[in-house]
């Protein structure tokens, strides 16, 4: 229910058909005419919404419009915040092809904390020109990597080339 545009919604006088189906929070009042309704609203201190209109006769709610709006768009942010945490995040880790011993254990802790928190981890080794006459380091540090995953994580891409870069992925084990 999206209530961020004006013309999605016609409330009170906008409503032009003759008569309309009338609910409110806690019961329907049924097909009366459009006047009657729209009395019956402004006594209560409240709006008639057409909610659904190519209904016949159109369906209109009797209730506060502000709050309606408030409400959808509480519940919109709360669908998109879902919707972004169920997102499979991939996380990268740099890598180059003379790193030291030390800085690949660093990198390993890191790769197990981000599969163990469910997301992708992508392998990204960056070659200058010069180490690209050793491209077999990078697959030897690359394919270590990998071995220190064999339980925990499943490769999905084999490394490859791609320009300068050797890259690879992986994802967590299902559980």
């Amino acid at each position: 229910m999206n209530l961020n545009t004006k013309n999605r919604y016609r409330i009170n006088y906008q409503i032009r058909v003759p008569q309309v189906r009338v609910n409110t929070e806690d019961q329907q009042l049924g097909i009366m005419n459009t006047e009657e309704a729209r009395i019956l609203a402004q006594d209560k201190g409240m709006d008639l919404v057409e909610v659904v209109a190519n209904s016949n006769p159109p369906i209109c709610y009797i209730g506060d419009f502000g709050k309606m709006k408030y409400e959808a768009k509480i519940k919109e942010k709360e669908q998109a915040k879902k919707q972004r945490e169920s997102m499979q995040q991939i996380k990268e880790i740099r890598l180059t092809p003379t790193i030291a011993e030390h800085d690949i254990e660093y990198k390993v802790k890191n790769i197990k904390k981000f599969l163990q928190e469910g997301k992708k981890v992508q392998l990204s080794m960056k070659f200058s020109p010069r180490e690209l006459n050793h491209k077999d380091i990078g697959y030897q540090t690359i394919f270590g990597i990998i071995e220190k995953f064999k339980e925990s994580a499943c490769l999905d891409t084999q490394p490859r080339f791609n320009g300068r870069m050797l890259s690879c992925l992986l994802s967590p084990k299902a559980k």
